[in-house]
């Protein structure tokens, strides 16, 4: 049974979202301020995190860094905060999905289980498993990417894009075909979640971003991974 901790201090929202969650099968634990979230987190080792950003004792995003120091669980941000700066913000602190308050409940099951999936795909056995540029080494089985001799932290969606990516070289992946298999078919028109996790990427990979030497844009097509 997946495990689902819900962080969130509004009691109503909490319980439609225990609701709905158990109805399908999800075990859920909760959280109503951020220290009991991550101590929740360390101790009963939930599968993903849905995490409120305003939270009484510490703001969400500061929770997202503080989990991201020892884990890659998925974190879906539930937010009444709607700006693109504060999407990127917590995109770039470590989140791997941002849904805006009010939401339906639909749409936030399938980016769960869409979370969810992308966590548990292996990679492919009969591939190369070791990827090395002159920049970084990418092992595919292992999940874990290295520049010199400090290992990258990646997010399960970061991960996710740089695996199909980096599992064709040379080859234009287009845009479309890259938000069906990382976020799903409801996702084909949000080409800004491309933009936002590629440059994430590049920050992390690239020895200069804004000239990237491996992962090249193809406007208005796609991407590519240059070894």
């Amino acid at each position: 049974m997946i495990k689902v901790l819900v962080v969130e201090d509004d009691a109503q929202l909490v319980r439609a979202l225990k609701i709905n969650l158990q109805a399908r099968k999800f075990e859920v634990q909760t959280a109503s301020d951020g220290g009991s979230a991550l101590r929740l987190a360390a101790s009963r080792k939930p599968d993903v995190i849905l995490l409120d950003l305003g939270l009484p004792d510490m703001d969400g995003i500061d929770v997202i860094k503080r989990v991201r120091e020892s884990s890659s669980l998925p974190i879906l941000v539930l937010s009444a905060r709607h700006t693109s700066e504060e999407k990127i913000l917590a995109l770039d602190a470590g989140a791997d999905d941002y849904v805006t308050k009010p939401f339906s409940m639909d749409e936030l099951l399938a980016r769960l289980r869409a979370a969810v999936r992308r966590r548990e795909i292996p990679a492919p056995a009969d591939e190369v498993s070791v990827v090395t540029t002159d920049d970084f080494t990418v092992d595919l089985i292992a999940k874990k990417v290295r520049r010199g001799d400090r290992s990258v932290r990646l997010t399960p969606t970061e991960w996710h894009l740089l695996e199909i990516l980096i599992s064709n070289p040379g080859r234009l992946i287009s845009q479309q075909q890259l938000l069906l298999d990382v976020w799903g078919p409801t996702y084909s028109e949000h080409t800004n979640y491309l933009r936002v996790y590629m440059a994430q990427l590049r920050r992390k990979l690239e020895a200069d971003p804004s000239h990237p030497r491996y992962l090249i844009t193809e406007p208005g097509m796609g991407y590519r991974f240059e070894g």
